[in-house]
């Protein structure tokens, strides 16, 4: 694996999603480094070889919905923190959190589980999911996520999310402080 800048130099045999997140990034101006995966990447575990070719906070991104299905959140934590409902529900005053359908993945983000990504918020025009973020995952420099795929990784500035992504998909963010022991 080799981490390059910008978008890959080939777009033969990436999905519509991935090609879309790139373009996107492109026209926002975001600076941005990719890899390709030996293989596709379902779990924080698969992630480990990318991790250190990233050299970026590598975050967990869950896709949450609460128990009638009325909001939805994407939830952006490091790697090395455990996911616990009720101290994410607490945080966000909203009972009973699981981890939504993945029918309402797709239908709001375009994405297949293990490829949930801030950039699936591009998809989201109607503003569906409200994004979550882990105050430890905005105290990075760079962050790790996938182009709306598993096949690939991205490194972009934290800052460029925050400052110039977020506003250009017309998202905002709550920061959560989650436990490092939950």
């Amino acid at each position: 694996m080799e981490l390059h800048e910008g978008r890959p130099e080939s777009m033969e045999g990436r999905t519509e999603a991935e090609v879309r997140t790139y373009d996107f990034l492109d026209k926002c101006g975001i600076h941005y480094w990719q890899t390709d995966h030996e293989k596709a990447a379902y779990t924080m575990e698969d992630c480990k070889d990318v991790d250190a070719i990233l050299e970026a906070t590598i975050c967990k991104n869950l896709f949450l919905c609460n128990r009638q299905k009325t909001h939805y959140y994407m939830l952006m934590m490091p790697e090395d923190k455990t996911f616990h409902t009720k101290e994410v529900s607490k945080e966000i005053g909203s009972p009973r959190l699981s981890f939504a359908p993945e029918e309402d993945m797709l239908a709001f983000l375009d994405i297949h589980p293990g490829a949930v990504s801030v950039m699936g918020l591009m998809n989201d025009t109607e503003n569906h999911v409200q994004l979550l973020i882990d105050e430890d995952v905005l105290k990075g420099e760079y962050l790790g996520c996938h182009p709306c795929v598993n096949t690939s990784s991205l490194k972009i500035r934290t800052k460029d999310i925050t400052d110039i992504f977020l506003p250009a998909v017309h998202h905002d963010f709550i920061t959560v402080h989650m436990s490092a022991d939950g």
